[in-house]
């Protein structure tokens, strides 16, 4: 096994983005090491996270959720100290971001809050957007690593903060995709090409990068994962959940939500968000029906290649800790951060957004009132969620992908 050198940097998921990742920083010159949960035949891996934080100052953390990325953090605690600067870059509940900052600093390491915007195309050419909230001081010793993936990094503020803008841009995201499929729906049913609405959209001021990637695959029925249903309807469900606790209502997101509900009980959750599009073409867009895509898309959802599938479970969560279901998720974040109460608070630098030398860290009595108004919020039943079987639809698919 090499010898720890400060340039190590362990990558931790090797899915869709984690893999891509990790060759953009072996690329760059990092000596790079990895750990998934399924062992794959990838350069420096090693047996689990702790070895990770044994080898590396720097880690990457590409799971899909609150579960994993507690349990990932839960596991490699007792190997951080001072110099292990963390970036977790998973879509999760801004209260499970900070209960995973909480057990980092403890240990005297640095955690820093940065999700990212980019498919798997982005990633591979290493133009990954950043946003980023935690300690100013730990940003800077990172910004390498984070640059040899990104094509920009934006500064955000506070742990958590960040997370909550990326779900609030995912919002947009699912909610422009959903338009998309009922303004198709309508071009179709007016008796109108679909592709005469694409080349309308390219020079309408409405466009966006999502339409201009999304519209031709959709027209065509190429659904093939770039983004999935499952983490698509995890992060709206983040969404809706931060909305009740704040008082607002999320019409458009709850729309979109319905249609990836819809596809989830399609058994279409490892496809990408953008099939959403059948719950106004049942049978698949025009164009795919009469060239015979839609049947073998529906083979492919049925039957992924061994490599899709293997993909889409890479970033589940390790088996470290019990699942919880969704209305359960901020109660387990409060017993993660609890179990790591034991351990002597070394902090030597604590986050803040201004100051890099404060020693102020965040009350323990705050971390809870906010998880805990969270996991009230996620409790009260929606308008959708009081809909006949739908709480027992919801509990399924979530105990198994999102908490």
């Amino acid at each position: 096994m090499s010898r720890r050198t400060q340039r190590n940097v362990g990558v931790i998921g090797l899915g869709i983005i984690g893999r891509r990742v990790a060759d953009c920083l072996r690329h760059k010159g990092f000596p790079t090491f990895v750990w998934n949960r399924t062992p794959r035949p990838f350069p420096n891996f090693v047996g689990s996270p702790s070895e990770i934080a044994e080898l590396c100052d720097f880690v990457q953390i590409f799971v899909s959720d609150d579960e994993a990325l507690l349990a990932v953090v839960q596991q490699m605690k007792q190997s951080f100290n001072a110099h292990h600067i963390v970036m977790a870059h998973s879509t999760v509940a801004p209260a499970t971001m900070r209960a995973a900052a909480e057990i980092v600093h403890r240990r005297g390491a640095q955690l820093l809050d940065a999700p990212f915007t980019g498919s798997k195309l982005a990633a591979e050419k290493g133009e990954l957007v950043y946003y980023i909230g935690g300690d100013d001081a730990a940003y800077r010793r990172a910004r390498p690593v984070l640059e040899a993936s990104s094509k920009e990094i934006i500064e955000i503020g506070e742990i958590g903060q960040a997370t909550t803008i990326k779900v609030a841009t995912n919002m947009i995201t699912a909610a422009t995709v959903q338009v998309a499929a009922e303004a198709l729906a309508l071009v179709h049913n007016a008796g109108l090409p679909l592709e005469k609405f694409a080349e309308a959209m390219a020079s309408n001021g409405s466009n966006s990068g999502t339409l201009t990637m999304k519209l031709p695959k959709m027209i065509d029925g190429d659904f093939e994962p770039h983004f999935s249903v499952k983490h698509m309807l995890k992060d709206v469900e983040i969404a809706a959940r931060l909305a009740r606790a704040y008082g607002v209502t999320l019409p458009a997101t709850e729309v979109a939500r319905d249609s990836l509900v819809a596809e989830a009980r399609r058994g279409r959750t490892d496809t990408d968000y953008s099939s959403m599009m059948h719950s106004f073409f049942p049978d698949g867009p025009p164009a795919a029906r009469s060239s015979g895509a839609v049947q073998a898309g529906e083979q492919s959802d049925l039957e992924l290649t061994e490599r899709e599938e293997t993909e889409a479970r890479s970033e589940e969560a390790p088996e470290l800790v019990e699942q919880g279901t969704s209305s359960d998720q901020e109660t387990d974040v409060l017993e993660a951060s609890k179990e790591d109460e034991t351990d002597p608070v070394t902090v030597q630098e604590v986050e803040t957004t201004d100051t890099e030398d404060s020693t102020e860290e965040e009350p323990a009595n705050e971390l809870a009132s906010t998880a805990t108004g969270e996991a009230e919020a996620a409790k009260t039943p929606s308008k959708q969620d009081e809909e006949p079987g739908r709480r027992g639809f919801f509990s399924r698919i979530f105990s198994k992908v999102d908490y």
